[in-house]
């Protein structure tokens, strides 16, 4: 279920990438950006004429799932993504070029290669060149994924630093939607401590869930809704098929392990001496 959840949050953190960006490099508004307002309009002319999902998609050439995530957008913003820059060998000496750029907007890139050479930057010049013109040296602190920002919504309070928290508290803050989604998974992670009062705290939960702007997580309710009384026997009981299961992959890949090589006699004596 955490796993579900897991998924579900990363495709909500995804879907508002927008609205958290601010906390990272600047959206970028090329080409790409015009395209994305161009498609968000002409999707939301023909719901304003009662046109079908099904026609949006015949006639803008679109897949059924994107036609969905446009018409589901307020707003055109809603559906620029965040940059999504790998980490490089220049993160390192960020702050230093961050530094010479605001001292000297105009050094050369020449210059700052030779800086950053001295202090051990062992990579070339045209990727500092694209790390600089992608606005990543400007940006309020190094590029945020929305697998990092996922990872910090579903870790243990305790186990943030003092920077990862007050870092949270912005990101969560960035759009209502972003605040509801760190107190679904907030309550959500308490109910994984069995509890007999956790089958009430459950139902509560999916209600809340169900009235929120999140359809990831919506989609999730339902999939927790189609196999109830495994989920409530999960959240209620202390057992679990934990080790049923573990022995259930060891098997596995004991059989893989001698796939074409011998028989079930074989394969027999070795999970019993396993």
């Amino acid at each position: 279920m955490w796993h579900g959840l897991a998924e579900a949050a990363l495709k909500e953190v995804a879907a508002h990438s927008s609205c958290w960006a601010a906390a990272g490099p600047p959206l970028r508004h090329g080409k790409q950006a015009e395209t994305t307002a161009e498609r968000w309009r002409q999707v939301h002319d023909l719901l304003g004429k009662g046109t079908g999902l099904l026609e949006f998609s015949r006639r803008l050439g679109l897949s059924l799932n994107t036609v969905k995530r446009y018409a589901r957008a307020a707003e055109p913003e809603r559906m620029i993504r965040a940059p999504r820059y790998r980490a490089t060998l220049v993160d390192p000496y960020r702050d230093h070029l961050r530094a010479r750029r605001q001292q000297d907007p105009a050094v050369p890139v020449t210059v700052l290669l030779a800086e950053i050479r001295a202090l051990g930057y062992p990579g070339s010049m045209n990727l500092l060149y694209r790390y600089i013109t992608q606005g990543r040296v400007e940006a309020d602190r190094p590029h945020l994924s929305r697998k990092r920002v996922t990872r910090l919504l579903l870790t243990r309070p305790d186990a943030l630093s003092d920077a990862q928290r007050s870092l949270l508290s912005e990101l969560t803050a960035a759009c209502p939607e972003m605040t509801s989604l760190a107190g679904l998974i907030r309550s959500f992670a308490a109910l994984l401590r069995p509890d007999p009062a956790n089958e009430t705290q459950l139902r509560t939960w999916a209600a809340t869930a169900r009235a929120c702007d999140l359809p990831h997580i919506q989609t999730f309710v339902r999939g927790l809704e189609l196999d109830e009384q495994a989920v409530t026997a999960a959240v209620t009981l202390p057992f679990h098929n934990g080790r049923t299961e573990g022995v259930n992959t060891k098997t596995k890949m004991i059989k893989r392990q001698m796939y074409g090589r011998a028989g079930f006699d074989l394969l027999r004596h070795r999970i019993l001496l396993s």
